[in-house]
């Protein structure tokens, strides 16, 4: 009898135990898509697409710029979820028929769009997509200054030190994201 019982309470405990750890995996992956949403999916899936960007690296971007708010406007005037200046708006929409007003920056479909362009235009110059972010945060004249300065960089193609400390911490910010939305969901 003591035999019996005293197997039955530890497969009990040991059911407990599988059981609370199923729960907890559970819950983390559940916390952790709440952090680290896909917002905005139809748009950030088609403009992504259209662009040959990664729907992660656009949501990293998104992640590390507005943390999702359609409306986030920055201290330097970058506007919405991608948060593009009204210049960089202007100049993305240089050859086209029609442009918008700045105002359009807040439709999230317009920032995504706008926003996404830029990236690709970015990888396609720099072939790196650290040098893009850079380029993305700090700007283009900035990274090829930055690229033209032997202390910064050894072969004029990439950055051995990344000179702005903001510039910097926003690498790395959008490159945790990007591999924290890899894993949660690609």
């Amino acid at each position: 009898m003591k035999v019996k019982r005293r197997f039955r309470s530890v497969l009990f405990t040991i059911f407990a135990l599988v059981l609370g750890f199923v729960i907890l995996r559970q819950g983390s992956e559940l916390f952790w898509k709440n952090v680290y949403p896909l917002g905005y999916s139809r748009i950030v899936r088609q403009e992504a697409q259209e662009n040959g960007l990664e729907e992660a690296f656009v949501y990293a971007v998104i992640k590390a710029e507005s943390n999702f708010d359609p409306d986030a406007v920055s201290h330097a005037g970058a506007i919405g979820l991608m948060q593009l200046t009204p210049d960089t708006f202007e100049w993305l929409q240089l050859g086209e028929a029609e442009t918008l007003p700045t105002e359009k920056l807040l439709d999230p479909a317009v920032n995504i769009e706008y926003g996404c362009k830029f990236l690709a235009r970015l990888l396609e110059t720099y072939r790196d997509p650290v040098l893009a972010i850079c380029a993305y945060n700090a700007g283009i004249g900035r990274v090829n200054g930055w690229l033209e300065d032997s202390s910064l960089s050894s072969d004029g193609k990439g950055l051995d030190v990344i000179p702005y400390p903001e510039t910097e911490s926003y690498a790395r910010k959008v490159q945790r994201n990007y591999e924290i939305y890899n894993k949660l969901y690609y």
